[in-house]
């Protein structure tokens, strides 16, 4: 999952994420801001290329963690009771993901609170580029086999340098959500950008607080 710079701890811009996109060949990608669609559709919007897939998702602060939400046509608040995002995203047609369930610094699921929706998960984000701890990561992995449940990768980019550290990969005959549903996903990725990315993040993040009027979107 990517950011762009409609949430206020990213600088990226439609037009560099798909000029970056480009230039790693990939096929596709998801825009996950925070608490909003802005991002995704703005992207999706400025998207030329044909066969390039711009997902339009949300990350979405709940009361337990952060919920994405993929393949979305509408915002679900923030501050939305966890569950109740879970059943929004389905009622809307979307694909549920938990990002990071186990990052650290950041609020974490329960495991009890995802097995309570276990069969409503389409997918559990088991490599995060902004982790920084590979057990992060292979934690996450865990569960989704626990779960039975496919894998994503996410490089949680907020900057130019982290697109494209994590991948999901799935065979051309699949599309992405078929890979999911099918759980016929891999992921690959790198975490050696996480301490520098998250340190930018909170630069950035106060800069549009603090200086541009708050006009960053959390």
């Amino acid at each position: 999952h990517v950011h762009s710079c409609y949430s206020s701890c990213s600088n990226l811009k439609p037009k560099t994420i798909l000029k970056i996109a480009r230039r790693l060949e990939l096929d596709g990608i998801a825009i996950t801001d925070h608490n909003t669609i802005k991002g995704g559709l703005a992207v999706k919007k400025e998207n030329k290329e044909k066969g390039f897939e711009v997902i339009v998702g949300e990350e979405i602060s709940t009361n337990r963690g952060e919920v994405i939400g993929l393949y979305l046509n509408e915002e679900i608040e923030k501050g939305t009771d966890f569950f109740e995002a879970i059943d929004l995203i389905k009622h809307r047609g979307g694909l549920v993901v938990i990002p990071h369930p186990f990052s650290f610094g950041l609020i974490r699921k329960s495991v009890s609170s995802l097995n309570a929706v276990r069969s409503k998960i389409d997918a559990i984000e088991c490599f995060n580029g902004r982790c920084f701890f590979p057990w992060e990561n292979s934690k996450a992995k865990k569960l989704a086999e626990k779960f039975n449940i496919a894998c994503t990768a996410g490089s949680d980019a907020h900057f130019w340098f982290e697109l494209g550290n994590c991948i999901t990969m799935f065979e051309k005959k699949f599309s992405l959500i078929e890979a999911i549903r099918k759980k016929k996903t891999f992921v690959a990725g790198t975490i050696k950008c996480a301490y520098l990315g998250r340190g930018l993040s909170l630069i950035v993040k106060v800069y549009q607080n603090f200086f541009k009027n708050g006009k960053g979107i959390d």
